[in-house]
């Protein structure tokens, strides 16, 4: 028998007003993947990557007047636990999906700008900006998919192809200003 995963629930209540505190920890539970069971309750599985998200959401409650009861859980049969994973992974793959989408729009834009024979140094670094952010997103979506959600592979794939097209975008660039 394969041991459960461990969860952390979260009970979260924080005044309405001022707005901003509610909003501010709403937005850090959404950055460290936290899932909504209802309203006021969230859960994250009870791992080392998701402590410091869960110490801030604690601070920035307490900031707002507010507080945070964390439990720790791993559901009373197999079926709460392999639920809860499965929704999890599932808000992993809507990210996976937004992050592929996102890659396809990168991919576009180089042909646009290839077609147009846009080959200049700010073109250039601005498509190494959206390259670097999709970077930074893989890495953020890949540190919270911890039960591996089935899109991983063609995500790294598509981060591969998308870092191959700058690179070939790069070399006609340099030799488009060469020629000048």
């Amino acid at each position: 028998m394969t041991e459960k995963a461990r969860w952390q629930v979260l009970v979260v209540r924080v005044p309405a007003e001022p707005s901003k505190h509610r909003v501010a920890v709403w937005r850090e539970l959404r950055r460290i993947g936290a899932l909504s069971l209802g309203q006021g309750t969230w859960v994250v599985p009870d791992a080392p990557v998701f402590a410091d998200g869960v110490t801030k959401v604690v601070e920035l409650a307490e900031r707002g007047e507010g507080e945070v009861t964390v439990l720790d859980a791993s559901g009373r049969s197999e079926a709460d636990a392999t639920r809860l994973s499965t929704l999890f992974t599932a808000e992993r793959s809507e990210e996976w999906a937004e992050f592929l989408a996102d890659c396809g729009k990168f991919d576009a834009e180089i042909d646009k700008e290839i077609g147009k024979g846009k080959f200049t140094l700010a073109e250039l670094e601005e498509e190494e900006q959206s390259l670097d952010r999709l970077r930074r997103w893989h890495r953020d979506i890949h540190t919270r998919d911890i039960f591996g959600a089935p899109e991983v592979g063609e995500a790294d794939e598509r981060l591969e192809h998308c870092a191959t097209r700058l690179a070939e975008y790069t070399q006609q660039v340099f030799q488009a200003l060469h020629q000048l």
